[in-house]
């Protein structure tokens, strides 16, 4: 009987090559991992990759404590179902011992803190190649990294100093509280994501999915109503029908109206789109047309 080679089997084999490349390099591996449907993904991956003997590194994730109860829930029966070691990292704990202060008033959020949390747990855990789940087609900043992307020893990235990747060959060579950013899924496009998750069958997070939910518009986003976002009296709250196309922490992360119920609805309506996910729904994402790159380049994911 003869195979089908897709594009899709194409862009699993790299995926899988690179993680296994990584397993077998570095030390001290973290696959890094939000329950948002790249990290789910990209976990994915890393099961089949070893299957079917176990994952030869912890998981991590990095709590800012302003996240939508149904991706925790997601998260811990996620990691367990893998067999994994789950590694939290909380940003209120940063904040505890005065390594980030927290912001204040009507448009504070915790997703900036996530950097000082992020790179102290690296340092921490001695991890010296981190996994992270970022496509190029996702931001502007993100389309300039490679596959393999240096950190120096104060976590930071320097986009006009990358090493060359020709012929897939990914150098990985660092010195001792230096580390590796490593993106598997570099090559995947969203619409990649959606159909891969259709073919392997992949459980997500229900809000991904159309669901009824009080938001309120800010900034021409739909925001949820979350305990942590102070709204204005001139942001009411109404109900809508709602999905996500990526999750963060709930105050900078809005809802689009939807009706895609299922993962085929899903490809349906990502097909049509031409605003990419952050853009359209990450509030983080609109400082600047280098505000992302500027926060790589201080360590952010």
């Amino acid at each position: 009987m003869d195979y089908e080679l897709t594009n899709l089997h194409i862009l699993e084999a790299e995926s899988i090559h690179i993680i296994r490349e990584v397993a077998a390099e570095f030390e001290r591996p973290v696959l890094l991992f939000s329950g948002g449907k790249d990290s789910v993904v990209m976990l994915h991956l890393a099961v089949k990759a070893f299957w079917p003997c176990r994952l030869p590194f912890p998981v991590m994730h990095v709590d800012t404590g302003h996240n939508f109860d149904e991706v925790i829930d997601y998260r811990d029966r996620a990691v367990e179902r893998a067999g994994a070691r789950l590694v939290v990292a909380s940003v209120q704990e940063s904040i505890d011992k005065g390594r980030a202060q927290e912001e204040t008033g009507p448009r504070a959020s915790r997703n900036r803190l996530q950097t000082i949390t992020l790179l102290d747990a690296i340092e921490e855990n001695e991890f010296d190649a981190v996994f992270g789940g970022a496509r190029r087609d996702e931001e502007k900043a993100r389309a300039k990294e490679r596959v393999y992307s240096f950190r120096d020893d104060f976590g930071q990235w320097d986009p006009k100093n990358q090493r060359p990747e020709l012929w897939n060959l990914y150098n990985g060579r660092h010195r001792k509280g230096e580390h590796i950013r490593v993106f598997p899924l570099s090559n995947w496009t969203e619409l990649d994501i959606w159909q891969y998750i259709a073919d392997e069958a992949i459980e997500l997070p229900t809000i991904y999915y159309s669901h009824r939910r009080q938001v309120f518009r800010r900034d021409g986003m739909l925001l949820s109503d979350h305990p942590a976002i102070v709204r204005s009296e001139e942001e009411e709250l109404f109900e809508a029908t709602v999905r996500y196309r990526t999750v963060g922490d709930a105050t900078c992360t809005g809802a689009v109206e939807s009706t895609a119920s299922s993962v085929e609805e899903v490809i349906a309506e990502v097909a049509a789109t031409r605003v990419t996910e952050r853009g359209a729904t990450r509030a983080d994402d609109r400082i600047s047309e280098a505000g992302m790159e500027d926060r790589k380049r201080e360590g952010y994911f």
